[in-house]
């Protein structure tokens, strides 16, 4: 974990907002005391979470075919 002071955090905030994003947790302390931990709040800039389960599921056989009448709705 990472620590700096406040004149510091502000002077390079884009690089450690980068750091953050990258999993690293950085404090950032106000007279050499932690005042504040910055740590990203969910996953990558600009990913989407459509498509995340791509190619982990299969369909097995013809899964638009009608069910039958041996499929009985009301059991």
């Amino acid at each position: 974990m990472k620590q700096v002071n406040i004149h510091e955090a502000k002077t390079h905030l884009s690089e450690l907002i980068a750091a953050a994003e990258a999993g690293e947790e950085i404090v950032i302390a106000r007279a050499n005391q932690p005042a504040v931990k910055l740590v990203a709040v969910g996953g990558r800039p600009g990913a989407s979470a459509f498509g995340c389960m791509k190619g982990t599921i299969r369909f097995v056989g013809d899964v638009v075919s009608p069910l039958g009448e041996s499929w009985d709705a009301d059991a």
